[in-house]
C-alpha cells in the first residue's frame, strides 16, 4: 500500500509531499531538544525554504510561521504544513493514484483468486 503509493508520487515527480509527511511524523518522536533543533532546520532547508530540494506547496504565512517557531522548535512546529501536505495528497494525488494502472495491478495481485 503505502509503498507502492509513495512509488507512483516518485513516477508523478510530487514524492517530496509523502516524504515531507513521514519526515514530520518522525520529527514529532525526537525527545531531545537538540536534535530537535538540528532536525527542525534540516526539514527547513529540504522542503520549506523556497528553492529548497524537495519545496513542498504551502502558504506564505504558514512558511512565516515555521521560520519563526524553528528558532525554538516544538514537537508541533511542522503540524500546519503537514496538514496541508496531508490535504494536497487526500484531495489530488491520493484519488489519481486509485485510479491508476500501477494500482489497478496492486489490487490484481492481493485479490484472492476467484479461480478456484
Amino acid at each position: 500500500g503505502p509503498v507502492v503509493y509513495a512509488a507512483y508520487l516518485k513516477m508523478e515527480h510530487s514524492d517530496e509531499n509523502i516524504k515531507f509527511w513521514m519526515a514530520c511524523e518522525t520529527y514529532k518522536k525526537v525527545a531531545s531538544q537538540r536534535s530537535r533543533t538540528s532536525r527542525a532546520k534540516k526539514l527547513y532547508r529540504t522542503y520549506i525554504q523556497p528553492q529548497s530540494p524537495r519545496e513542498i506547496n504551502i502558504d506564505s504565512s504558514t512558511r512565516e510561521t515555521i521560520i519563526k517557531n524553528i528558532q525554538e522548535p516544538t514537537q508541533t512546529c511542522f503540524e500546519e504544513a503537514q496538514k496541508i501536505v496531508h490535504m494536497h495528497m487526500e484531495r489530488d494525488s491520493y484519488p489519481r493514484f486509485l485510479k491508476s494502472e500501477m494500482y489497478q495491478k496492486l489490487l490484481k495481485t492481493i485479490q484472492p483468486n476467484n479461480n478456484s
